[in-house]
């Protein structure tokens, strides 16, 4: 919901670091990888119950898939970035949910499968958007610059991170996050259903 008002400052904030990775050799490729590595040792992180370890690992993962983007527009973006951009991101969200479910399977494992659900929901209706619009050659004003037609929702990348925030930081709610936002997932669901039945025909 608010990923596009943040994008320039997000922009602004990594660009240096960006440059400075480009001057060392360092592709987009490379940090994409090294962060969704990163990101997964957040899920033993969780479930042994180190959430502040499982937080940082969050946190480092996000700050490269921003440094990836702004590295790609440094020097070549390809459509291999995009893809692994993409499909790790998707990934990454499924799992840390599971961390939780991991760590107290008994209070976490259902509302951790509701979440990954509406993500499933969420976030099928965003890349079955993207592919008619790229086939229908449709570009997206507000991300211009990612590497596939971004739509829009409730709950976009910003609100997720924070809701993962929010667990590390109080893991005894977690269901009630889970709960929460899956409720959120489900709206954004929808509008996009409405979205693609609304544009497409």
């Amino acid at each position: 919901m608010i990923d596009a008002a943040l994008l320039p400052y997000v922009k602004r904030a990594i660009d240096r670091p960006a440059r400075m990775l480009v001057a060392r050799g360092i592709s987009a490729d490379q940090i994409t990888l090294v962060g969704f590595c990163i990101g997964l040792l957040g899920v033993p992180a969780l479930w042994g119950g180190l959430f502040w370890v499982a937080l940082l690992c969050l946190a480092l993962n996000r700050l490269a898939d921003g440094l990836d983007g702004a590295v790609a527009r440094l020097t070549r973006p390809t459509d291999r970035g995009a893809f692994l951009d993409i499909a790790l991101d998707f990934m990454f969200y499924g799992l840390f949910p599971l961390g939780f479910a991991l760590h107290d399977p008994a209070m976490n494992a259902l509302p951790a499968a509701v979440l990954i659900c509406s993500f499933i929901g969420t976030g099928s209706s965003f890349l079955a958007f993207s592919i008619i619009a790229e086939k229908r050659r449709l570009a997206s004003r507000e991300y211009p610059t990612k590497g596939i037609y971004y739509l829009g929702g409730l709950t976009e990348g910003t609100e997720t991170i924070a809701l993962f925030v929010a667990m590390c930081l109080v893991p005894a709610v977690f269901p009630w996050l889970a709960y929460g936002y899956a409720g959120l997932c489900a709206i954004t669901t929808l509008t996009r259903w409405w979205a693609g039945w609304r544009v497409f025909d």
